[in-house]
């Protein structure tokens, strides 16, 4: 066999790093499920009435699930909870997409640091 041949059976790194949603999903928490489809139920059911405008882009809701997903339940809730109560008459709005990293100074015992607490990050 060629050398070429044995290559193509291996995953190229943009296989491993473009996964499904569906295969990140294996390796959340029970926790992050559970908020995961607290937030679908959400999405389907109260979101109707409640009205669809968001100040943001992504809605919060979805911006909320994508930092559960990326950064796991503990992180992730405190970033989609800082965006949620940024979400008001008073906050910003605008396009606010999930940061590349956690703040360096963020730890589990200090949670609020995960989240961005005002808007001056948005554009």
């Amino acid at each position: 066999m060629c050398g070429e041949c044995s290559r193509a059976d291996k995953p190229s790194a943009e296989t491993v790093v473009g996964s499904s949603a569906s295969q990140r999903q294996g390796r959340l928490s029970p926790a992050a499920r559970v908020a995961l489809g607290l937030i679908w139920i959400y999405r389907h059911s109260l979101s109707m009435f409640m009205g669809r405008g968001c100040r943001y882009a992504p809605t919060c809701s979805e911006y909320t699930s994508d930092a559960i997903r990326r950064f796991g339940f503990w992180a992730g809730g405190w970033l989609g909870l800082s965006r949620i109560l940024r979400c008001n008459p008073l906050g910003s709005s605008g396009y606010d997409p999930l940061p590349e990293a956690l703040n360096a100074s963020a730890r589990w015992y200090l949670p609020w640091r995960y989240g961005r607490w005002t808007g001056r990050h948005i554009l």
